[in-house]
């Protein structure tokens, strides 16, 4: 069965496929997923979706046991069904037509600084300050209900990395590699802060003008990605 579907798949189709279950191995190998957390998913060019499955370990899988659905989440080509946490990667797409790759992890740091109410969006690692900005914090959703995916719908507009409440982190990127980087940054920022945060005892941001230096420089480096400090993003309204 496998192998008959195999030949009925596009380059691209394939290609993804297989890298959807390469991010899943190295999210497996870093302890950002466990057990059958998480969920994965790329873009096609006709705008369908390809998406880790519902209930799958994510370091062991093969390309056929990759879901393939509609932007409705029906399955398209009899394969397997989605993620049951599907809703997070639509909105995504819908907020974000731009990106083609979404990454749903359990990073332990990360996840632990929402818990002990470590706002991550507060600007202190420089690489950071002039890549993405910072991570904002999205609030608590249900899991398995529509809560969830509309936890995250404003928070997405504005940036490429965050972090659900009590439950895990959701990156969106170019590509899958791309989306995984974030993954990667946003768990190292978390791990540096809790260091810090255990070691001090609390967490100081650079002062303003520290940062706006830093921001400064992302025109001089050509960077023009989206920034959570230059929009403000999570910051609420007064």
């Amino acid at each position: 069965m496998a192998t008959a579907q195999r030949r009925e798949w596009s380059d691209e189709v394939a290609r993804l496929r297989q890298a959807i279950c390469r991010i899943g191995e190295l999210c497996y190998q870093r302890f950002y997923i466990v057990g059958a957390d998480g969920n994965i998913s790329a873009r096609c060019a006709d705008g369908t979706i390809l998406i880790t499955p519902a209930g799958a370990m994510k370091g062991f899988l093969e390309p056929h046991h990759i879901a393939h659905i509609d932007s409705e989440a029906r399955v398209v080509d009899g394969g397997p069904g989605p993620s049951s946490e599907v809703g997070i990667h639509l909105v995504a797409y819908q907020e974000r037509p731009e990106m083609q790759a979404m990454v749903h992890a359990h990073p332990p740091h990360a996840v632990a600084m929402t818990i002990a109410g470590i706002d991550m969006q507060m600007p202190i690692i420089p690489e950071i300050i002039v890549t993405i900005g910072g991570i904002p914090t999205a609030p608590f959703g249900t899991p398995g209900t529509p809560e969830l995916p509309e936890s995250i719908r404003e928070i997405i507009r504005c940036s490429d990395s965050l972090i659900m409440q009590n439950h895990g982190s959701v990156t969106v990127g170019s590509n899958l590699m791309d989306a995984y980087k974030k993954l990667d940054m946003l768990e190292h920022t978390a791990r540096i802060l809790w260091l810090a945060h255990v070691a001090k005892g609390g967490l100081e941001p650079l002062p303003q003008e520290s940062v706006r230096k830093l921001l400064a420089t992302r025109s001089l480096l050509g960077i023009t990605t989206t920034n959570t400090l230059e929009n403000a993003c999570g910051v609420k309204k007064p």
